[in-house]
């Protein structure tokens, strides 16, 4: 099936004339202007051979740097975890989705809390998804026109109309420093290039009517979303029409819904090189710890994504040597921590054999190795934040493959994207094709409903 589909976006690129090669680097957009008092985002240092760099991203509740992944609470909690837990990994920022706060706990007794923040106890900065991604994640469930999407709960069958006034009204009464627009979501394996240049022009007419229902400027930013599938030309105009309107912010959207990986890098940075420099970029539902290093290479600043916690709850922990697989019988009389330099609670106090025990059997266990991961998360971005400070990054990047492909069978798509912006691996691939089915058999990450 993902072949088939491979096949089927491949065609509709071919037929509209386009490249499945070729990434073409647009001139960097360098202009813009700080067009929200609730936030100030600086550069603070650059990699000088890929695009990567070190921002500060100053918020109402909290100041902090990218690049930068958020752990995702989508109704008001990350599985597993506390928030007193989740200030001692210094998170920094969190995600939370309005579509089912909306629902659960209704964002009127939100307002009545003073915000979510007041709600559920959070001190630090969070962001609000629009509720868009739930046109894809409940497709039947959902009918979409031009006045914005009409949902049926999936637990009542009751029905929403989720206009995009409607989606910035919930995420104004919840109170979030970021806020993202609402935008028509398509699948990034459609084949349709017709309803994915449908969906581009709707995310643009909504963003309009987005940033005129934004009751409070003064203290939340609104982010815009790039939308346009596999497209590069539909991408790149969606990326000239949003920057017009001079947001605080910008993200990628419509990705890591099944599209072949070198078709995902090549939209990335086909965004990034057209996005504004002084703007933070956000590229939307991605968690392998790989891909970040990729992505940040080719100058991401934010992420997001369920997988850490969701592929902790089924055993299974984040290293820099890859996915351990916890309820592997190897590990039952492994006395040693999951990293023996990481200085999260679990890696401190337990050894993999009492993890091995516990894994996806016990709520402890899920709630252990989530607290392993989101540490492992906060982690991969400081180190790579450090890399970047001291000129570094190629080397840290280098020598982060080399742990995690230690037979050197790197995907060939991170050896394209990774060459696009000088930074070469090695060697090509060594049976590359082979090792990343196998890797991505074992646990493969997909965005899932009601984290």
């Amino acid at each position: 099936l993902l072949a088939l589909s491979f096949v089927l976006v491949l065609s509709t690129r071919l037929a509209a004339g386009m490249s499945m090669t070729a990434v073409e680097a647009a001139p960097r957009v360098v202009g813009g202007s700080a067009t929200s008092p609730a936030l100030k985002h600086a550069v603070l240092a650059r990699c000088s051979t890929s695009d990567a760099r070190v921002c500060s991203l100053e918020l109402p509740h909290n100041k902090l740097e990218l690049p930068i992944f958020m752990p995702v609470g989508t109704a008001a909690a990350v599985k597993g975890l506390t928030v007193e837990e989740m200030e001692a990994l210094e998170v920094p920022l969190i995600l939370g989705n309005t579509y089912h706060l909306a629902l659960r706990p209704t964002t009127e007794l939100l307002d009545d809390c003073g915000g979510l923040h007041k709600f559920m106890g959070w001190r630090r900065a969070m962001l609000t998804d629009s509720g868009g991604f739930q046109m894809v994640s409940l497709l039947k469930l959902a009918n979409i026109t031009e006045e914005g999407v009409t949902f049926q709960s999936p637990s009542d069958g009751s029905k929403m109309l989720l206009t995009p006034e409607k989606s910035i009204q919930l995420q104004n009464e919840i109170g979030a420093d970021i806020m993202m627009a609402l935008d028509d979501v398509v699948s990034s394996t459609t084949p349709s290039r017709e309803r994915v240049e449908e969906a581009m022009h709707r995310t643009l007419r909504w963003i309009d009517r987005c940033i005129s229902a934004h009751s409070r400027p003064q203290e939340q930013n609104l982010f815009g979303i790039v939308q346009g599938g596999l497209d590069l030309d539909l991408r790149a105009q969606c990326c000239v029409e949003l920057v017009k309107r001079d947001l605080p912010g910008y993200a990628i959207g419509g990705l890591s819904g099944g599209e072949a990986k070198d078709q995902f890098w090549r939209v990335v940075y086909h965004c990034t090189q057209r996005l504004p420099a002084n703007k933070p970029r956000y590229c939307m539902g991605v968690g392998y710890p790989v891909d970040l290093v990729v992505c940040v290479a080719l100058g991401v600043d934010m992420f997001d994504c369920v997988y850490p916690a969701r592929t902790a709850r089924f055993g299974v922990a984040l290293t820099d040597e890859g996915n351990m697989q916890l309820k592997n019988k190897k590990f039952k009389s492994d006395l040693s921590p999951i990293e023996k330099d990481c200085k999260c609670v679990t890696c401190a106090r337990f050894t993999r054999a009492y993890l091995h025990c516990l894994a996806s059997k016990e709520q402890t266990g899920a709630r252990l190795v989530t607290i392993h991961n989101i540490a492992y998360m906060m982690r991969l971005g400081e180190r790579m934040r450090e890399a970047i400070r001291a000129d570094e990054f190629p080397q840290f990047v280098l020598a982060y493959f080399e742990k995690w492909y230690p037979d050197g069978d790197w995907p060939q798509w991170c050896f394209d994207a990774l060459a696009q912006v000088k930074i070469n691996l090695p060697h090509p691939p060594k049976e590359a094709v082979k090792k990343e089915k196998k890797k991505e058999s074992e646990d493969k990450p997909t965005k899932v409903e009601g984290e």
